[in-house]
């Protein structure tokens, strides 16, 4: 995801007066800006680091949704259309098939060792930001055992 794309969706919003799409686009921009400016990245803002945000905020959104009490309905429909908002922006995650197919391809020799925390260290170095973390630790601990 470009830094250009959201801008220009953040602006389309601002002419469609959606309100909801413009603070959630606006909060995303603000957010990459945040972290390119702490990482010494002021122009040319790389896609990964973008992406990178946008996961990292929609973790964020789902930790909301989950914490919000149930007597709060209005606060939660919020959080989940911001959520919703979020996740259209965020990259295509790899699914469990996937990435048993990169762990055991790539990861052959490493996997051989059935050695949990160096597996972990080198595939996620590969996978980071294309899958959920979570997920490739309950892959690695299936393909462990």
């Amino acid at each position: 995801m470009k830094v250009e794309t959201l801008r220009a969706d953040m602006v389309t919003a601002m002419k469609e007066k959606n309100k909801l799409l413009k603070d959630t686009v606006s909060s995303l921009i603000a957010a990459v800006k945040k972290v390119a400016i702490d990482e010494g990245v002021r122009e040319d803002i790389p896609e990964e680091l973008v992406d990178r945000v946008i996961l990292k905020e929609l973790q964020t959104a789902k930790e909301q949704i989950d914490t919000c009490p149930d007597e709060r309905a209005e606060l939660k429909a919020e959080y989940k259309a911001r959520y919703d908002i979020i996740s259209t922006y965020a990259p295509k995650q790899l699914s469990e098939e996937e990435i048993i197919k990169v762990v055991t391809e790539k990861f052959a020799e490493v996997l051989a060792t059935k050695n949990k925390g160096l597996i972990m260290k080198t595939v996620m170095g590969e996978l980071k930001g294309k899958a959920d973390g979570k997920l490739i630790n309950q892959v690695v601990a299936k393909l462990c055992e």
